[in-house]
């Protein structure tokens, strides 16, 4: 009988000292992960001392979820485990996010008690990578304010950074409000409405305009028509003329801007504002829908509208 010295191991042994069964150690090996140091007479191989520490090394990178690729390019020495490490991080960064995702959207479907039409949907729009998602809003931002920026050119950005995106760790109420903005963005009835609106805006926008006179300037608007209803001012009396003009100035087209207002005040829009808030992880801002009521109706009163 050959005597193989006592520092070579069979794979049997290997397993019996490592825990690791027989098959995995001879399929690492087989791999090229864990070469052999030699054979015994009768064939069988033979591993060493170093052998038994590479494959602890091979068990704890299997373990991190590395391949056995980049396993064996560690243990060979052809790649740094940093940067392998680094690697696989982004990796499992990526999974971790798709599988918060999905959670994310089977709470909203068991939430919902979606149906499997709506479900799907659901799932699809949700699993949208983040390039498709960008062009979702990018494309609604294209039509929305696509040559508007020249009159006001901060407009988009101002508006690019309200529209969110779903956050890497969604909440089941973020997946269900962004699902909702997706479609609301992606309807062209939606979109052709948001053009309309910002149109009116921005012709307030630029040289020569009234202080006060543009419809950017809501919190103006807040304050004065709060003022006017808990004064108890009529909208059409005499004295809700002094608080329009105090909104507007003394040159404003009554007219023009009631049809702003009456834009502004769509339920898409306010819907819009409200989903965005919620994707945002935000409360959701009040609509000031009694205060922009007032004004209306104050405008209506002085053009027949």
């Amino acid at each position: 009988m050959i005597d193989d010295g006592p520092r070579l191991l069979t794979i049997g042994q290997l397993s019996r000292r490592t825990g690791l069964s027989v098959r995995t150690i001879r399929y690492w090996s087989d791999m090229g992960a864990l070469p052999p140091v030699g054979r015994s007479s009768g064939g069988y191989r033979l591993y060493d001392a170093q052998s038994l520490a590479r494959l602890e090394l091979i068990r704890t990178l299997r373990e991190l979820g590395l391949g056995l690729d980049d396993v064996r390019r560690v243990v060979d020495g052809e790649s740094d485990i940093a940067s392998v490490a680094a690697a696989h991080v982004s990796a499992l960064d990526a999974q971790i996010r798709a599988l918060r995702l999905n959670r994310a959207v089977l709470s909203t479907v068991a939430k919902r008690k979606s149906s499997a039409e709506e479900m799907g949907l659901m799932n699809k729009l949700a699993r949208l990578s983040a390039a498709e998602r960008k062009h979702i809003i990018d494309d609604f931002m294209e039509e929305t304010f696509g040559g508007l920026d020249a009159a006001d050119p901060d407009i988009r950005n101002r508006i690019r950074v309200m529209v969110p995106d779903l956050p890497d760790d969604p909440t089941a109420g973020q997946v269900d409000a962004w699902v909702e903005l997706a479609e609301l963005m992606q309807n062209p009835e939606f979109r052709a409405h948001m053009r309309s609106m910002i149109e009116f805006n921005v012709a307030d926008r630029g040289p020569g305009v009234p202080a006060g006179s543009s419809l950017w300037f809501m919190s103006r608007l807040v304050q004065l028509a709060g003022e006017a209803l808990q004064g108890g001012v009529a909208p059409e009396s005499p004295e809700a003329e002094e608080v329009l003009r105090g909104l507007l100035g003394g040159d404003a087209d009554l007219a023009a801007v009631l049809q702003r207002m009456e834009a502004a005040a769509n339920e898409d829009v306010a819907r819009f504002r409200d989903l965005v808030s919620l994707v945002r992880g935000l409360e959701t801002l009040p609509r000031h829908e009694e205060e922009f009521a007032w004004v209306v109706a104050a405008l209506r009163a002085r053009t027949g509208g």
